[in-house]
């Protein structure tokens, strides 16, 4: 709750609000899906502050990373009924799969990225961008997906974006001409 509460009003350097947020992150890897109440109170502050658009659009890359990583262990927790209305869980998706962008092992963030990708593979948080119909989201994510696979990753990450395009392509209504034309690229 504490950690929530100080990112209402931040107004912190980079490096103070990256160890805030990376702590958040490390937190929310601990708890659990059953929440209390007094659980889900003390997220509360957290879930609001962090859909704030100065974090969902923040300057700097790795602060972005960061705070999809906390909304992604958000999600993971309040699995299947997200927190957040459409309007706000369409910005946090483009975060999201923004992120995959960085999964690039050069990337001073491939190891946060890594963990919102498995976050959203084993949360099954794929399936929300499709219930939101976000195609232009999926289509990237397929991108960023092709492009990471040309780099030696290890075989969970491969696994991971494995799980994810074939939730995807299982779970969709029709394949799109556009991901058609990536897949076969």
């Amino acid at each position: 709750m504490d950690m929530g509460k100080r990112l209402i009003f931040p107004i912190y350097s980079i490096g103070e609000l990256l160890r805030l947020l990376d702590g958040l992150a490390y937190n929310l890897t601990k708890v659990w899906q059953a929440l209390s109440q007094s659980m889900q109170d003390a997220l509360r502050p957290a879930m609001r502050a962090l859909i704030a658009l100065e974090f969902l659009k923040h300057l700097n890359t790795n602060v972005r990373v960061s705070v999809a990583s906390c909304i992604c262990e958000i999600l993971r927790i309040t699995a299947p009924t997200p927190p957040y209305n459409d309007k706000q869980l369409k910005e946090v998706f483009q975060l999201i799969v923004t992120t995959f962008g960085a999964l690039s092992p050069e990337s001073i963030c491939y190891f946060k990225s890594l963990s919102i990708l498995e976050n959203v593979a084993k949360a099954r948080l794929c399936l929300e961008i499709l219930d939101l119909e976000c195609d232009a989201l999926v289509i990237e994510m397929f991108q960023h997906f092709l492009t990471v696979a040309k780099f030696h990753c290890p075989n969970a990450t491969f696994a991971n974006m494995e799980a994810i395009l074939t939730m995807v392509l299982e779970e969709s209504d029709g394949i799109s001409k556009e991901l058609l034309c990536l897949s076969l690229g």
